[in-house]
């Protein structure tokens, strides 16, 4: 070596020893608190400049001082997100089912509700519509008559007022988020911060601290978090939203996200029928005679339009 040539010190690498397993609890932008195998919550970072972490990610992390980094995203189940042409948006991960949060009042809107349902479908996820504020008496006959075509499709919708009738609200809940991993969506005013703090006693607890692992109060309504439910079962919280892409979904996928299209895909006269305007096609005669609403066929058709979009260069 000549003399005077710098000596560029060796970084230790990571041992499968040094490696640990954990659950990413919460997200806000590049920073993640890890839940790790032995109960401690350390705020972690990803390596490198991309990151495409979930909550709900099971992830191999080391520690770097008092934080962590996590080196490995194990395989999931599922991933729950929502994209246009630009950007994506990352909600969850590993998840059995989706909550989808209404209200009698603000108007809640149907586009969110019926692209909701699709995202559930297309990850093979139980979808579960809950009502809130049944108590809004003036407003729940034109709500009720909203969701009448949904139930008509088989989804599950339960009728509560988290603030009016407490109880009856857990007994409807509980038994149903009981040892599944379920994810809270809704737009902001429908009572979701309400929903979760009375299902979780100590979620108000539970965020200030993980509000302190991020080292910003700011945080505490924009991040996704876990919340563990006393009975058993995760809780997943994400901030309230106003549009749900799905550029993600093609075709293929959408067509068969919508239950009331399944049994008549085989019907139509020609095999690689989009079901937009194509004669012969089993989808548009059951629109035309009422067996399936021209307003879901219309978002299907957007969703199609939305999926064929370029980023513009």
């Amino acid at each position: 070596m000549k003399r005077g040539a710098k000596v560029k010190a060796a970084l230790p690498a990571t041992t499968a020893e040094a490696r640990r397993l954990g659950r990413v609890a919460a997200a806000h932008g590049r920073h993640y608190v890890v839940e790790a195998d032995d109960g401690e919550t350390v705020l972690c970072f990803p390596r490198g400049k991309k990151s495409e972490i979930a909550v709900g990610d099971e992830v191999a992390w080391a520690r770097t001082g008092d934080q962590g980094v996590i080196e490995e995203i194990l395989p999931r189940r599922n991933l729950l997100y929502r994209s246009d042409q630009f950007k994506s948006k990352l909600f969850a991960s590993n998840i059995d089912q989706l909550v989808i949060m209404l209200g009698t009042e603000p108007y809640f809107s149907e586009d969110l509700l019926g692209r909701a349902l699709v995202a559930a479908e297309a990850n093979e996820l139980h979808p579960l519509v809950v009502l809130n504020k049944t108590d809004v008496a003036a407003a729940l006959p034109a709500a009720r008559e909203r969701l009448a075509p949904y139930r008509a499709l088989g989804y599950e919708v339960l009728e509560l007022s988290v603030r009016a009738d407490p109880e009856a609200a857990q007994a409807m809940l509980l038994p149903r988020l009981a040892h599944k991993a379920s994810l809270l969506l809704g737009q902001s005013g429908m009572g979701k911060s309400s929903l979760v703090n009375l299902l979780v006693p100590n979620a108000a607890a539970a965020t200030r601290e993980i509000s302190t692992v991020l080292n910003s109060g700011k945080h505490t309504t924009t991040f996704t978090r876990i919340f563990h439910l006393p009975d058993g079962g995760l809780l997943i919280d994400s901030p309230g939203f106003q549009e749900f892409g799905l550029h993600h979904l093609k075709e293929g996928v959408l067509e068969r996200a919508f239950p009331e299209f399944r049994p008549l895909l085989t019907g139509c006269r020609f095999y690689n029928c989009h079901h937009l305007k194509e004669p012969g096609c089993a989808i548009l005669a059951a629109v035309a005679d009422g067996r399936i609403s021209q307003q879901r066929h219309a978002l299907y058709a957007q969703l199609v339009h939305e999926s064929e979009q370029e980023v513009p260069y």
